[in-house]
């Protein structure tokens, strides 16, 4: 099913979108099939190619954009993490292997995003049925489709690090700090956020 407003969670693609706190900070949001997305993003004209294009170029492997902000590699750390992905591990093995990826595989790993690019990472809790999988480190209760906060950069990225032309694809919070956030509810992502980045 392609992206659109009637496009809603549920097995198959796993999407990725990018959204913008209130102070500005950047994060990367993965939706694992459950995550919902918000309304303004759904709405816009091509959302789809947008996310692609976005990806591309959040990946350095863009066509169009040869041109990246210089790699930040300013540390992060692992905050909640997913317990049906990750069985049973705690936070240090978590971040040992993320810190392998990340020099095994540079700027193409998960942790590359938080390490060079300097967005935080949250991702959507997922599982085949409910209550399988929960983040780990986090005390209140969660759903299927909830965002928690997986990477936490040491250096933050900036809507400045995009092109313009794609600034537009970004969504925006008036009321959210990244950094104080652990999780979003699922239900209130088009509360969260409204708007598209605009100059």
């Amino acid at each position: 099913m392609s992206l659109d407003e009637q496009w809603e969670p549920g097995f198959g693609t796993i999407y990725t979108w990018l959204a913008m706190d209130r102070v500005g900070r950047i994060a990367v949001m993965v939706n694992n099939c459950f995550g919902d997305i918000p309304k303004v993003l759904l709405a816009l004209n091509g959302a789809e190619e947008m996310l692609d294009t976005l990806s591309e170029f959040m990946w350095e492997e863009s066509e169009v954009f040869r041109s990246y902000p210089p790699l930040k590699k300013c540390g992060f750390t692992v905050d909640l993490y997913s317990a049906w992905r990750w069985q049973g591990r705690d936070k240090a093995f978590v971040l040992d292997e993320l810190l392998r990826d990340l020099e095994v595989r540079g700027i193409y790993s998960e942790a590359s995003l938080a390490f060079n690019k300097g967005f935080f990472v949250y991702h959507a809790v997922e599982g085949s049925r409910e209550g399988e999988d929960f983040p780990v480190g986090f005390d209140g209760p969660t759903s299927m489709g909830d965002y928690f906060r997986f990477l936490v950069p040491g250096e933050y990225a900036s809507i400045e690090d995009f092109p313009e032309s794609l600034r537009p694809g970004v969504v925006v919070s008036q009321t959210l700090d990244f950094n104080s956030k652990q999780v979003l509810s699922g239900k209130c992502i088009n509360e969260y956020f409204c708007d598209l980045y605009r100059r």
